[in-house]
This record gives structure tokens, sequence and C-alpha cells, in this order.
């Protein structure tokens, strides 16, 4: 089986996709605790539209 590899979302290095990756995706504990922080200050969001039309409001 081919070794699959990814990028860690918030330095780019290159991150083995294994068990053993214990931050997986991130490269390091540093990395996941920093893109935990920039969630937790809002740094970051996922947008939604909202559905307010007549047909929704039954």
């Amino acid at each position: 089986m081919k070794e699959k590899i990814v990028t860690c979302p918030h330095c780019g290095n290159s991150v083995k996709w294994q068990e053993e990756s214990r931050f997986r995706p991130f490269c390091s504990e540093r990395c996941k605790l920093i893109d935990t922080g920039n969630w937790v200050m809002g740094n970051y969001s996922v947008s939604v539209e909202d559905d307010v039309s007549d047909e929704n409001l039954n």
C-alpha cells in the first residue's frame, strides 16, 4: 500500500497519514494548538446561508 502524505494545514509541512502520527493532519502539537486557538479566537468561521423563504416557515 502506498504511503499517504498530507500537508499540515497550519505550516505546510508534509505529514505521513498513519496511526503513529499523533497530531495528524498537523505535523506537531504546536501547529494543532495554534489552529485550535485560531478557531477559539474567531479567526476562522464557517459561512452559512439563512433560508428565510415562506416555504420554510410552516
